[in-house]
């Protein structure tokens, strides 16, 4: 990955060279829009939306809609007036316990790469990040747009996440949220049972995105003039019609029982197989009592 930016984490008076590199990759898959007649690439074209003209570019200013459709023109030197001094360095100025700071603060991860003559500083401050449980939060000037910035510790790493200002967040005050006095509480106790039924440790790799995927098997097969059929689909209609909540939680915990028992039905099974090796008349008796020790489990989950 490239270095996007070169300059110093900055402490109390500590100073420790680092580059910025990116920690995530874009996935997305990009299209050019294209004329069907002859396959060429479709330019945009920059229209004025009252004379229908192609305007050049040396008469288009930026402007600032401040009413509907009422507009103050910005210049080049009034960008220059507003910017901020470029730095490079990374404030931190204050840290954070990490519980402390509502995941919706969090954007775009980076990682912070020592430079030569910093790699003890920076593990230092690692280690010390790390064994206070707290976030560095600061801030950075990048291509003269000043950014607020947390610093975590992220295995031998340290990550810095460009971070959303207070004003950028939506609060949930505007918004209407079901009241807790709505839940029962036997709805509630089977809802956490489901819950600890279907709670495993965080594996990332057990996540795949399936529409790249099949968008990916679809573009391959275009490539070699295939064309892939049409999934057989229910029409795309909102469910709206009122649920009986108990029995979904019900049957979601039968569900998952049956997974359970369906493993250990499956262990006893290949026991059973395994003892059968001795004489055929021994081995039938072997698999009517193993399929019966079964079958026996079986009867007390449908129970």
């Amino acid at each position: 990955m490239a270095t996007i930016w070169k300059g110093s984490l900055a402490f109390g008076l500590v100073n420790i060279p680092v580059e910025l590199r990116s920690a995530v990759r874009s996935e997305h898959i990009s299209f050019r829009l294209l004329h069907s007649e002859d396959l060429s690439p479709v330019k945009y074209e920059r229209i004025s939306s009252r004379t229908g003209q192609t305007v050049p570019w040396e008469e288009i200013v930026k402007g600032y809609e401040y009413e509907k459709g009422k507009y103050v023109v910005i210049t080049d030197d009034d960008f220059k007036s507003a910017a901020l001094e470029s730095s490079k360095t990374i404030d931190i100025l204050d840290f954070v316990p990490e519980k402390e700071i509502d995941p919706r603060y969090f954007e775009k991860p980076y990682y912070l790469m020592p430079i030569k003559g910093g790699e003890k500083a920076y593990a230092l401050l690692r280690e010390a990040v790390r064994n206070s449980g707290a976030v560095g939060v600061g801030k950075i000037v990048m291509r003269q747009v000043q950014h607020l910035v947390g610093i975590k510790v992220v295995g031998d790493a340290l990550v810095l996440e460009i971070m959303r200002f207070e004003s950028e967040l939506i609060g949930e005050d505007e918004f209407s949220f079901p009241d807790e006095s709505l839940v029962r509480p036997k709805e509630l106790k089977m809802a956490e049972e489901l819950v600890a039924n279907l709670a495993e440790p965080f594996d990332p790799s057990r996540y795949k995105d399936d529409y790249r995927a099949n968008l990916m098997k679809v573009i391959r097969a275009r490539m070699k003039g295939k064309k892939l059929p049409l999934p057989e689909t229910d029409d795309d209609v909102a469910d709206t019609k009122v649920v009986d909540l108990m029995a979904r939680l019900q049957a979601s915990l039968a569900n998952g029982s049956k997974k359970g028992k369906s493993t250990a039905s499956k262990g006893v099974r290949a026991t059973a197989k395994s003892g059968t090796s001795t004489s055929k008349s021994g081995s039938a008796k072997k698999s009517a009592s193993s399929s019966g020790s079964a079958r026996s489990p079986r009867k007390k989950k449908t129970a």
